[in-house]
Parts: structure tokens; C-alpha cells; sequence
């Protein structure tokens, strides 16, 4: 399979590739957001023995633990291009088939030489949005086209 060369003016592109997935390389984008996993505390309230001078309750005593993680879903830009791998990965969701289509993948950050920086694993991760910028003739922008996948969790994995 030949090698090829990603030449980007920019500091950093990041790849998309899909488990189970054919291509080398899925997508590659300029722009990501969503990185984000929150905890939530959850906060105990317990009534203690321990009495402070002359109360004659207990001392209430706060304590606050983590909750779930909930992560929130990423959404991914580029320039079009004339791969559909994105499109059909959403259109097989959209067909019903959305079971099958559940995917771990792996999202990798590239410095400018190519040579990776971080690496993230999602798990359960389906496409929830396709969306392609307004089209104008006059325009001199490209074309974007954004995707935004849900997932269950994610992981920073070593290089």
C-alpha cells in the first residue's frame, strides 16, 4: 500500500481512523472540539456524634465524592474533499443500522513534520451530525465540512 504525504501550512492536523475500517486513514482534520470528560460531585451530608460545645445535635459533616463521567461528543472540521467514508459512516446510522456502526477509533495530533503528538482512543463512538457549510459561488472559502461523533468514553493512550 503507498505511503502518502499530508503538506499542511498548518502547526498540527489530526487523523480519524475508524476500527474495522479498509482506508488508511478515515479523515483528516484541521479543527476539533469537544475534547472534554466532566465528573460531577456528588455531595454526602452525615450527622456525627460529635457535639461542639453545648449543642445537643450532632456536627453535620459535608463530604463530596466523584459522580459518573459524562463526556461530551467532538466535532470535527475540514476542507471538503472527495471522500464519502464520513458520509457513509452517518447514512448507515441514519438507515437504522446504527448498532453496527457503533465504532472504537482512534483520533491522532500531528505536529507540522508529521510526527504524532497525542494520541486518543473513543470507544462507542457514532457519527450524531453532518454538516456542510453554506455553498457560494462568489465565495473564495472552501468548503467545510463537519461531522460530530458521540462516544462513551475516551482516553489519552502513550505514544
Amino acid at each position: 500500500m503507498p505511503e502518502f504525504e499530508i503538506l499542511t501550512p498548518h502547526r498540527f492536523y489530526l487523523e480519524l481512523h475508524l476500527d474495522g475500517s479498509s482506508d488508511l486513514v478515515d479523515g483528516t482534520f484541521l479543527e476539533c472540539r469537544g475534547f472534554q470528560q466532566t465528573q460531577a460531585a456528588i455531595e454526602i451530608c452525615e450527622v456525627t456524634n460529635n457535639r461542639w460545645g453545648k449543642a445537643k445535635k450532632g456536627q453535620t459533616i459535608r463530604t463530596k465524592i466523584p459522580g459518573n463521567v459524562k463526556s461530551g461528543n467532538l466535532t470535527l472540521r475540514r476542507g471538503m474533499t472527495s471522500s464519502v467514508a464520513l458520509w457513509n459512516w452517518f447514512q448507515a446510522v441514519e438507515d437504522g443500522n446504527w448498532a453496527k456502526q457503533r465504532k472504537n477509533a482512534s483520533l491522532t495530533i500531528y505536529d507540522q513534520q508529521a510526527k504524532p503528538q497525542a494520541q486518543f482512543q473513543l470507544a462507542g463512538a457514532w457519527p450524531s451530525s453532518y454538516k456542510i457549510t453554506d455553498v457560494n459561488a462568489r465565495s473564495t472559502e472552501i468548503e467545510i465540512e463537519e461531522v460530530e461523533i458521540a462516544f462513551e468514553e475516551f482516553r489519552r493512550s502513550k505514544l
